[in-house]
């Protein structure tokens, strides 16, 4: 696909200096910039390549002012990463954009079917499931029966929904994503085995979620798992069987959040974050990766460590444990000089 210089300076709001009729069909970084391609400049420690660059076309905030002939095509915004960053975003709608159900694919007759869907080869749509408008369903994905899926929710391929699971609008699902899988829920037995408890509720994820590669949501024992609106999880992560996660927390990858600990809205939690079960982590929270969480914690906190203490505290203590055989040292000649006297 190509686009004018005009059309998309008239999508971004901006003006055009230069060949409005230029033509670039791919996006590039402005020091890798080729005929064809359309880049940005917004730090200005890369003002130098805008008087080299081949780009066609290079998207710069109305502040700038060249110091040398810049031989492309200029569109002038308010602000250029932003301004960027929305044709990033509407170059992925447009790409993304598929309609229609390909061969292979299974939908089951009862299912209810929004307009304008894409539904990829060998996917399988079960009983009574509901697809909203505008969801792109990728190759090789299983939707059990009775889920619900809103519209302009994005399924990538390989990815699993159990049955009976809710996922809201405009959320993005990335490939091997596992929704609704059982709770790690087993009961001890008198002769020392363990026997399954039965898990039958869902998930719930609302509106505006991110659920990165080969990330797993166990269903609940009963109710619901559920992942609040504005929620973005990394690559890697383990969300256990009635777990809570507020509103905009995001968790980085390789994080673990065990059974029916609840989290608060807007939490950063870091990489590689071990929580145990039964816990309320409150709003604001930051844990810094690798830490071990297994307390309740106040809102605001910002934890650090294993097992997680105050990130201050941790840092202070550091200090001293990187000085601990020095420390010992002291203490056993102190001690020696003690029992001469």
């Amino acid at each position: 696909m190509k686009f004018k210089a005009a059309d998309i300076a008239q999508l971004l709001q901006g003006t055009v200096k230069g060949d409005a009729n230029v033509e670039v069909s791919t996006l590039s970084k402005i020091e890798e910039g080729k005929e064809g391609s359309i880049s940005f400049l917004a730090n200005p420690k890369y003002e130098n390549f805008i008087y080299t660059t081949q780009a066609s076309i290079v998207i710069v905030s109305k502040d700038f002012v060249a110091t040398d002939s810049i031989s492309s095509t200029l569109i002038v915004v308010e602000d250029a990463y932003q301004a960027f960053t929305q044709l990033l975003q509407h170059y992925n709608t447009i790409k993304n954009n598929k309609v229609g159900i390909e061969e292979y694919s299974k939908i089951d007759s009862s299912a209810e079917l929004g307009k304008d869907i894409y539904v990829g080869s060998f996917s399988y749509i079960g009983a009574n499931v509901s697809i909203g408008d505008n969801v792109k369903i990728y190759p090789n994905v299983s939707i059990g029966d009775n889920v619900t899926i809103e519209s302009n929710t994005v399924l990538h391929s390989g990815v699993q929904v159990y049955e009976g699971c809710k996922i809201g609008k405009n959320c993005i699902i990335h490939s091997n994503v596992v929704i609704g899988s059982d709770g790690f829920g087993f009961a001890p037995t008198a002769d020392g085995s363990f026997e399954k408890i039965p898990q039958i509720g869902n998930v719930v994820i609302e509106d505006n979620v991110e659920v990165g590669s080969g990330s797993t949501i166990d269903r609940a024992t009963m109710g619901s798992t559920i992942i609040k609106k504005g929620v973005k999880l990394d690559n890697q992560i383990q969300v256990a069987h009635n777990v809570q996660i507020g509103e905009n927390t995001v968790i980085a990858s390789q994080s673990g959040i065990a059974g029916s600990t609840k989290i608060g809205r807007n939490c950063m939690i870091g990489g590689q974050v071990g929580i145990v079960g039964h816990l309320t982590i409150g709003d604001f929270v930051q844990i810094q990766a690798q830490s071990g969480v297994n307390a309740d914690v106040e809102s605001k906190s910002q934890l650090y460590g294993s097992p997680a203490i105050d990130a201050s505290s941790f840092r202070k203590s550091y200090v001293h444990f990187r000085k601990f055989p020095e420390i010992v040292k002291r203490i056993d000649k102190l001690e020696k000089e003690n029992k001469q006297k």
